[in-house]
């Protein structure tokens, strides 16, 4: 497995399977936008199969504030240390920022306190016409 801070070689063709389970899930291209546009980024390569099989985000500042929107691993690559690597490398990269937030499902509480986060309260919207990254209208 290769980890990388860049989208340098990534390709859309390389970011298929992810966003299991979202009724309406962004496609490769927009997949790679997201990674571009990010300030920062890890990604688990599989150089077996060239293809992505992990990957962070982190938007931030650059100052003091840090937000992680996505961690995904690929269902046949899940519970292999991949996702515990990307979240240890991640929060390496954001080593100077002061804050460092996420929103995550009630039952990956225990899986984000294991790297020393703490639970919070948090509000949130969400424009499920947009999950795609692609407007509907």
């Amino acid at each position: 497995m290769i980890y990388k801070n860049d989208v340098v070689g990534i390709s859309s063709t390389m970011l298929n399977g992810f966003f299991v389970d979202w009724p309406n899930p962004p496609n490769p291209q927009t997949h790679l936008k997201l990674l571009k546009n990010s300030n920062k980024v890890v990604i688990a390569f599989d150089e077996d199969t060239n293809q992505v099989v992990g990957f962070i985000t982190a938007i931030s500042d650059g100052v003091l504030s840090a937000y992680i929107p996505f961690l995904e691993v690929l269902p046949a690559y899940k519970n292999t240390g991949i996702g515990k690597e990307l979240v240890k490398r991640l929060l390496k990269e954001l080593d100077d920022i002061y804050m460092i937030d996420l929103c995550c499902d009630d039952n990956l509480i225990p899986y984000y306190e294991n790297f020393g986060m703490i639970k919070s309260n948090g509000m949130l919207v969400r424009n499920y016409e947009m999950q795609s990254g692609i407007s509907n209208k």
